[in-house]
């Protein structure tokens, strides 16, 4: 069965960005309710005992949606919460080196990624990728989906539905985007890439 993971870092680490309170919801309840799902749709089943990334393709080529939905939610929240740093970090040579490759520059990058983030409609993630031909690029996914489904290897990713960001900046996407760059987790971007 799955369980939820502690969060990487103390809760009210990065109070510019999610309070204590935001990761009690966002962690403490809405990612407990996706790993609580997912072990009740499993129960039982043929998906009990393989890994999680196993689970969400099998599940997603079976349009198991139930069991889908929540693997892969469970799979987005602990992989958001490693993308995340209480102390802001210098980026990696080969990520920035990766990055000015395909998007010309740091600068380009981040402004292209929050153009990415702010406009994506309803509920969803974006995220970098690293794609099979190893160029990058930034990906939307509505709901669910995640870009283990499309045979991209995920980098880094930035959670914008409502229940990320609603408790402390209300409908204020952008501000929410804005302050995700004080807290990327540049080292284990710099990890994913090797």
């Amino acid at each position: 069965m799955f369980e939820l993971p502690n969060l990487p870092f103390a809760k009210d680490s990065m109070p510019d960005f999610c309070t204590a309170e935001g990761f009690d919801y966002h962690h403490g309840k809405h990612h407990a309710a996706y790993v609580n799902k997912l072990n009740a749709a499993i129960e039982g089943t043929d998906y009990v005992g393989k890994d999680l990334e196993e689970v969400i393709k099998t599940s997603n080529s079976e349009k198991n949606m139930a069991v889908f939905n929540n693997s892969a939610q469970h799979f987005n929240h602990s992989f958001f919460w490693e993308s995340l740093s209480p102390e802001s970090q210098a980026i990696g040579g080969k990520t920035l080196t990766k990055i000015a490759e395909n998007f010309e520059s740091l600068e380009n990058f981040k402004e292209k990624f929050t153009t990415a983030a702010t406009s994506l409609f309803g509920s969803g993630w974006t995220w970098l990728v690293e794609t099979s031909d190893g160029k990058l690029e930034i990906l939307q996914t509505s709901n669910a989906n995640t870009p283990l489904t499309e045979g991209k290897k995920p980098l880094l990713t930035l959670d914008v539905w409502e229940h990320a960001y609603y408790i402390d900046f209300r409908n204020a996407r952008p501000d929410f985007v804005a302050k995700f760059w004080n807290h990327v987790n540049w080292k284990m971007v710099e990890e994913r890439l090797k």
